[in-house]
């Protein structure tokens, strides 16, 4: 005897088996090993900045160490903030990483309504390099030391213009602080980024800039430019001949661009251990580090609560500078 067609009690029937599948489904899914298709890793800045380059030397070596391939795609725009929201906003399953840096930290201050908590919106892997920032002037300019430019500040005050990467960024509070420091007024022209920022002192449309050393040294090392100082605490191996800020005769300026491996809050910590595993591989490699040096930065690798509290004290850092400054958020 053939049963009558049933169209509801064929339906209770599917939804019972998918509720018994499902458990196993899970199951399947949670022991699924990680990675098991490529990664997504989300740079907040422009193709070419010093950002950039660094992640793609990193991704290189990360991929084949992970097994998948590393993908980097460039979110630029806001200081940072149009790539950070997009990260803050993906998946927390290990696919989707953000490059973070100072100036995350920074618009945690620098911006009324940035878009996301730098502190809460994501788990920070670790640090993985930091890099000096240099003061620049063209070649030509007749500027030859930090207290020679001084002294042209002080004779214009407000008239001498300088070029940053934007508002809020390192090279702009940078400046403002080593202003401060020396007692002087400029003039601000903020440009989209450090390549901007060193092409507006290699055609004088500025005089000087604090970009990161990985962008203009080239045209450092070519004569085109003039490095006057770097805001380390000590020398820079690739510039030897070129003093501190400090033996320069301008004490208590110390800045350094840092940047470092973060994904989204809830990432579980089996794939965070994964990652920074792969990363702390990565940077023990002769070639990567190597290649860092060669774009000026450095390895200092930072795990965990340390690098959350490197964001602490650049979020604090921020804040007091621009109270100094009198900077207001944007």
């Amino acid at each position: 005897m053939t049963t009558p067609f049933n169209p509801q009690r064929r339906a209770l029937l599917g939804a019972g088996l998918a509720a018994a599948l499902a458990p196993a489904a899970k199951r399947a899914h949670a022991t699924e090993p990680y990675p098991s298709r490529p990664v997504k890793w989300l740079l907040p800045y422009l193709a070419g900045t010093a950002p950039d380059n660094t992640a793609r030397i990193l991704a290189e070596a990360v991929g084949p160490l992970l097994g998948q391939a590393v993908v980097i795609e460039n979110r630029g725009g806001a200081a940072g903030n149009i790539g950070a929201r997009m990260a803050a906003k993906a998946p927390a399953d290990g696919y989707t990483w953000v490059y973070s840096a100072a100036p995350m930290a920074a618009n945690m201050r620098m911006y009324r309504q940035p878009g996301f908590d730098a502190l809460k919106d994501f788990r920070h892997v670790m640090r993985l390099t930091s890099a000096d920032i240099v003061l620049i002037v063209h070649a030509d300019s007749g500027i030859d030391s930090v207290q020679a430019l001084a002294a042209k500040l002080r004779a214009a005050p407000g008239k001498l213009e300088y070029a940053s990467g934007g508002v809020g960024t390192p090279s702009h509070l940078g400046v403002e602080l080593l202003l401060s420091a020396l007692d002087a007024r400029a003039l601000h022209v903020p440009y989209k980024g450090a390549s901007e920022l060193v092409n507006a002192v290699l055609g004088r449309q500025v005089v000087f800039g604090t970009p990161i050393l990985s962008v203009p040294y080239q045209q450092i090392k070519a004569g085109q430019l003039r490095a006057l100082a770097v805001a380390g605490t000590r020398r820079n191996p690739m510039l030897p001949q070129v003093p501190t800020l400090a033996e320069a005769g301008v004490p208590g300026v110390e800045l350094a661009s840092w940047g470092g491996i973060s994904v989204p809050a809830g990432t579980p910590d089996a794939v965070v251990e994964r990652i920074r595993t792969a990363f702390r591989a990565a940077l023990q490699q002769p070639r990567v580090v190597e290649g860092l040096l060669a774009q000026g930065g450095s390895v200092d690798m930072q795990d965990g609560e340390d690098y959350v509290r490197g964001f602490t004290r650049e979020i604090a850092f921020t804040e007091a500078m621009m109270k100094r400054v009198g900077l207001e958020p944007m």
